[in-house]
């Protein structure tokens, strides 16, 4: 008796399987993409934090990043612009990790049969990545950044960010790193739902038009969403920055004082500088990232 042969689906009846991102290239990809975009944009960092540290509109009158740069390396070396950066480094390679992993995870949750994701769908996904993010891993490396920078103004009391997170840490226990908590995550959430958010409409726009993806398009798209995030999120990180000083504060009392020393403005201090860092940092990591994610998966 001759085998049965079951029939075979017909090409319009094969349902297309919905694209899962894996979770190991995600962490790695992200992990490398933001190790190279904190070692490349560090100074625009550095001179951010150190405009919003400045409690007097006398002391500081530089809005140009450039020129401050070229001042703290004329007058200080050019060694303490990258004041802190080794743990931003760390930091910023870990928290990009955790950043696409949870974005991934959630997106493909909250993604359609096909893959794609709704614009308001593609924000929460980043919001939701920006709070796990925050917690795992931004928090602690901003305050050790933060009071390193800080620090290095005046006292100078900090050898290295492992140095400085044990004289925090023996300050006022473990709970000493999380200072500014509250304010970090509000920022953190904001800034990735803007940034994942408008990088994923730019990214299904090109789609539609038949745009083929590569690094120039994946740095060009990053770079706009950067754009985007900073002058949607400058508040958050205005209050972030003076909640981790080296003597700390909390977020009502850092509100109070950007509001008493600048005014509604000086919410927006130091956007220039972060426009600097966001744009490279935007086009960086984003094309990184897909560069990275395509070669670990290929197929």
């Amino acid at each position: 008796m001759a085998a049965h042969i079951a029939p075979q689906p017909k090409a319009s009846e094969i349902v297309p399987q919905k694209p899962i991102t894996t979770q190991w290239v995600s962490l790695v990809a992200g992990g490398v993409a933001g190790g190279v975009e904190a070692a490349v944009t560090y100074p625009f960092e550095y001179s951010k934090t150190r405009v919003q540290l400045v409690q007097s509109k006398a002391a500081v009158n530089i809005s140009d990043p450039f020129k401050l740069i070229l001042q703290v390396a004329r007058h200080e070396g050019i060694s303490t612009l990258y004041t802190g950066c080794s743990t931003l480094i760390i930091g910023t390679s870990g928290k990009a990790a955790v950043r696409f992993l949870s974005y991934d995870t959630i997106r493909d949750w909250l993604s359609d049969e096909k893959g794609k994701l709704s614009t308001g769908r593609g924000v929460l996904a980043g919001m939701a990545a920006g709070a796990v993010e925050s917690v795992a891993a931004v928090t602690p490396t901003e305050r050790i950044k933060t009071a390193m920078i800080d620090d290095a103004k005046t006292n100078r009391q900090f050898r290295s960010g492992i140095h400085a997170a044990s004289v925090l840490v023996k300050r006022n226990s473990l709970g000493e790193l999380y200072r500014g908590l509250v304010s970090t995550t509000v920022k953190q959430s904001a800034t990735s739902a803007v940034r994942m958010g408008t990088y994923n409409i730019l990214k299904e726009t090109s789609k539609s038009q038949g745009i083929t993806p590569n690094a120039f398009t994946s740095f060009a798209m990053g770079a706009l969403a950067g754009l985007v995030t900073v002058y949607a999120t400058q508040p958050f990180d205005t209050l972030k920055t003076r909640a981790q000083s080296v003597e700390g504060a909390g977020l009502a009392e850092a509100t109070k004082s950007v509001l008493r020393d600048y005014g509604v403005r000086g919410l927006w201090r130091g956007s220039s500088m972060r426009l600097g860092r966001l744009l490279l940092s935007g086009g960086i990591v984003f094309s990184v990232y897909e560069q990275v994610s395509a070669f670990l998966s290929p197929v």
